[in-house]
């Protein structure tokens, strides 16, 4: 019985073919224009701006993570608090200017406790919209 002939792993002969040398003559967009994601059009500009640059989508600049926002009885005398957690990256600062944002807007009290923030009542909805805004993923959590 022989043994079946093996095959190369050496990758073959050179790579002397470069699939995308063709592209070099062409008259192309640099690399900074297609990242702002605007049609290219032969101008400096995207098409129909005449040169200005392109509007930014509504929304949060960016993702500052998950945080929790739960409503909780337990401790507090049968009242309701609604109780924001989960930061990552943020300081005491930061979250006492978001805590002073939410009491603003629910027209309420609260505290930051724990790494925690405390609003006094039923306010998810409400709070959810000022953490939206600044860029966080608000998820409900608990019952």
């Amino acid at each position: 019985m022989s043994k079946p002939d093996k095959i190369s792993t050496d990758g073959g002969g050179g790579m002397g073919h470069n699939p995308f040398g063709a592209l070099g003559g062409l008259d192309l967009p640099s690399s900074a224009k297609a990242a702002e994601g605007a049609p290219f059009d032969g101008t400096d500009g995207p098409k129909g701006s005449g040169g200005r640059a392109p509007a930014k989508p509504n929304g949060p600049a960016k993702n500052r993570g998950r945080v929790d926002i739960k409503r909780s009885t337990a401790g507090r005398g049968g009242k309701t608090v609604t109780v924001v957690s989960g930061f990552v990256g943020i300081g005491q600062p930061e979250k006492e200017k978001l805590t002073k944002q939410m009491r603003a807007a629910c027209g309420c009290g609260g505290t930051v406790k724990d790494g925690q923030i405390e609003i006094q009542g039923d306010q998810r909805e409400t709070i959810t919209k000022i953490l939206i805004d600044a860029g966080f993923r608000a998820v409900f959590a608990g019952g």
